[in-house]
Order: structure tokens, then C-alpha cells, then sequence
């Protein structure tokens, strides 16, 4: 299957998810992808494990996002390397980093320099927070992301104070980012034959994703999200009966719907709560109450089967060992298994696009340290 981005060669000086994220999806596209590591240590995200689950010395995170690539070791503090580094720059498409500001200028690769390289280059570069301000030198970790940028006051329940994701969200949209920003300026070059400059940093990509209530939050005389009282709400400005109910069984989950109509289909009495339209919101709390005791009567497949066939938005809300047993999980082909050689594999995820009706599977694992180092060095006849 030819890919769109075969052909491209990206260098990726990035660690830990963000900047490597992205390369993940610029090679699951077609990508050639050489990571730049330090000698001896690479990638700190070799050693950032889950669980405490490692893979042939690498973390399983590590393999997880870094599948599909190369790996090439370099000490950008020594002549030498640094030396054979620039060479790479000089054939590279794209290239991308994220250490702080102003430690690529020190070397002698910011974009101003690596320009005079490479006059054709895409230049990427993850922040935390901005190049330039008072947060330049922050660190950008996700779950401190969260915290400063509101995110943390949408989920949970008044009660329950600031409540993170349990994902590293901001890490992965900024990764998105990232890689749309870079296939926007492959676009922009082919038009202008000339170097384009790609700029993201976590704080923004975590805003973005927030677009929905911020600009909520900034045009309602900024006040801020109203989390429901009471277990199962869903969305700060929401009401009933968005959110999710206990059920005899398990739980159900709720989409925007006509309130009066949905609690006609399940004969829950809401007439003392409900008035007018501005009582969802205002009773919120009691509603949610009211339509949780109903739920509870009866089990969740008999709740979906009633409220579907009267064309209401729901579903049985699912954890991962009863999703992934479904054959629509299956029907995806979400799964792939990585092969690490000597009879080992893994499983991970596949990317989510398919082109031409396809998969993008990609059974290459992810790179030991400084693997590809001579064999580029070959190919580039770099010395």
C-alpha cells in the first residue's frame, strides 16, 4: 500500500509523548521517521514505564509511540556528532524538538540556523507554555498542564475538588497538533519552495481542546462551570438527563434529549421538577436524582432497548475488558501486534485512518537505542 507521506524523511530530537506522538503519526502516514537520541540514555521516555511494565529494557509506553521509527545516537554537545547531525538536517524534510527554549539556539539549531542549512525545512517545536513569556522555562508535564488551564474543574462533582484525566490528554492533543500543523506547512512548501515554521505548546493544545466551554465561560459574564452535586453528572453546563445512571446491573449513559419525553418513555415523574425549559438546569441536581432512581428499577439492556427504539441517545456504559469483547471493537481492527524479533510480540493500537478503505498497520516495534546509527551514517555517507 503506498502511503501519502512515503518519501518524507522527519528527524525527531523529542522525548517523553508530545513531539513523539506526533512523529507516530507522521510514519503510521507513510513517514520516514529517525529518531535523534542520546548515546547511552536516548529517549527519557525509554524509562517512563506504566505500571512498572517494560519490554526488552524499553518501557511498553516507550514501544507504544515510538513504534515504526528509527533510532539514530548523537551527543549534540560534541563537534563530531553535531557535525553529522547537521548532514542529516541538510536531506530532511521536517524536523522536530522539544527541549526548551533556548538550548537549540546553544547548539546551533534553532530555526534561524538550521534556515541556512536546509533553506527548505519544516521546523517544528513543542512548548509547555510559549517560547517567550514568564512560563518559558516551566516544565511541560501533562497533569501540571491540566492544572493550569481550568480542565481540572470540568469532571467529578462540586464535592470533589480539581479532578484530572487519566490520560495524558494534553500531551496527546498537542501531538495532534503538531502533526497537522507539520502536513499544513508540507502544503504551504510545496507552494512557496520555502522553509515553514511550526510553533505548538501543551497549554494551548489543552485550551483548544476546551473550546466548547471556554467560549461558554466567555460569553455568559464569566461565570465559571456549575459541576452538578450529584453522581453521574457529565458536563459542567449540561443538565439532565445528560450524564450517567446506575442500573440494576451496570450503568447507562444518557445524550442531550427532549427531558419531558425521555422520562415519558421510562414513567419517571419529573412534573414537580420540571416546569419549563429553565428548570433542567436550575433543578439539575434533583433531576438527575429522580431519573437514578428510575434507572435502578430495571437492568441497563432493557433501559437501551426501550429508550432506542423510541429513538433516544444512549448506551451501556462499558470498561475496557467488556469493550474490547465486542464485535464492533472488533470490526474496527483497533489491535495490531508489533513483532521485537526472537518470537516476541506486543499489542498496541492502529491508527484510527484508514485511505482507500485500508488499514495503516505497521508491524515494525519501536527502535533499540542508537540501532540505526550505522546504517544511516552509510546511507547519508556521513563520516
Amino acid at each position: 500500500m503506498n502511503r501519502p507521506l512515503e518519501g518524507l524523511l522527519v528527524l525527531e530530537f523529542c522525548q517523553f509523548l508530545a513531539g513523539p506522538s506526533a512523529g507516530l503519526k507522521l510514519a503510521d502516514l507513510g513517514a520516514r521517521v529517525i529518531k535523534i537520541e542520546r548515546p547511552q540514555t536516548g529517549d527519557a521516555c525509554r524509562s517512563l514505564s506504566i505500571k512498572n511494565l517494560f519490554v526488552d529494557e524499553d518501557s511498553l509506553l516507550f514501544h507504544t509511540i515510538n513504534r515504526n521509527k528509527e533510532s539514530y545516537a548523537a551527543d549534540l554537545k560534541n563537534p563530531e556528532d553535531l557535525a553529522k547531525i547537521k548532514k542529516l538536517i541538510a536531506r530532511a524534510d521536517v524536523m522536530t524538538h522539544n527541549f526548551r527554549p533556548g538550548v537549540m539556539e546553544k547548539i546551533g539549531l534553532d530555526y534561524t540556523q538550521v534556515q541556512q542549512i536546509n533553506s527548505k525545512i519544516i521546523y517544528g517545536m513543542v512548548t509547555g507554555y510559549g517560547k517567550e513569556g514568564p512560563w518559558k522555562n516551566k516544565p511541560g508535564q501533562d497533569l501540571l498542564v491540566q492544572s493550569v488551564s481550568g480542565l481540572t474543574f470540568l469532571s467529578g462533582v462540586y464535592t470533589d475538588g480539581p479532578v484530572p484525566f487519566g490520560l495524558s490528554v494534553s500531551d496527546i492533543m498537542c501531538g495532534n497538533h503538531l502533526a497537522q500543523g507539520i502536513m499544513a506547512a508540507l502544503i504551504k512548501r510545496a507552494k512557496t519552495q520555502k522553509s515553514v515554521l511550526v510553533e505548538v505548546s501543551l497549554l494551548e493544545s489543552i485550551l483548544d481542546v476546551q473550546f466548547e466551554v471556554i467560549t461558554t465561560y466567555l460569553n455568559d459574564g464569566g461565570k465559571l462551570p456549575d459541576r452538578s452535586g450529584a453522581k453521574g453528572s457529565a458536563h459542567a453546563y449540561l443538565s439532565a438527563p445528560y450524564g450517567m445512571y446506575q442500573t440494576q446491573d451496570g450503568y447507562i449513559a444518557m445524550a442531550m434529549g427532549n427531558l419531558p419525553n425521555i422520562c415519558a418513555i421510562i414513567r419517571c415523574d419529573i412534573s414537580d421538577l420540571y416546569v419549563e425549559a429553565g428548570s433542567a438546569f436550575d433543578n439539575r441536581d434533583k433531576l438527575i436524582v429522580r431519573l437514578s432512581e428510575t434507572f435502578k428499577l430495571d437492568r441497563t439492556a432493557s433501559w437501551v432497548n426501550l429508550l432506542e427504539s423510541n429513538g433516544i441517545w444512549c448506551a451501556e456504559v462499558l470498561n475496557y475488558q467488556t469493550a474490547t469483547a465486542l464485535s464492533t471493537y472488533k470490526n474496527l481492527e483497533i489491535e495490531q501486534q508489533l513483532d521485537l524479533g526472537n518470537g516476541k510480540t506486543i499489542k498496541t493500537t492502529v491508527s484510527p485512518i484508514r485511505l482507500d478503505k485500508r488499514k495503516l498497520f505497521a508491524a515494525k516495534a519501536a527502535p533499540k537505542l542508537g540501532f540505526d546509527t550505522e546504517s544511516i551514517n552509510r546511507e547519508f555517507e556521513i563520516e
